[in-house]
């Protein structure tokens, strides 16, 4: 599973948050190495702005099966295009982890 937290500096409306989850998903999905897909956005909590951490807008998790189309993930040739466009509109960071899901 690769798991990716998007923080967008500055604030995005969620027509444009959609539209980007889409288009990340897409580029990832066009691999083939996808089997699952799943994104969420954050639901902010009062005072959460104060806390020096690094806070999340969406949450995306790709499932894969294996190691190589973990890699396949990290090559994908639209996912550039889509980076690129996107930070050029609406900076943003990014947190990833890989990890096993355990049944």
């Amino acid at each position: 599973m690769h798991t990716m937290l998007v923080s967008f500096e500055g604030q995005i409306s969620d027509p444009d948050l959609d539209q980007f989850l889409s288009d990340i998903e897409k580029s990832m999905k066009d691999t083939g190495g996808v089997r699952s897909f799943s994104a969420q956005h954050h639901i902010p909590v009062v005072g959460e702005e104060a806390i020096p951490a690094f806070i999340a807008t969406a949450v995306l998790q790709f499932g894969v099966e294996s190691q190589d189309d973990l890699a396949t993930l990290f090559a994908a040739p639209g996912a550039i295009d889509v980076i690129h466009k996107w930070k050029a509109d609406h900076p943003y960071k990014v947190a990833w982890v890989n990890h096993e899901v355990l049944a």
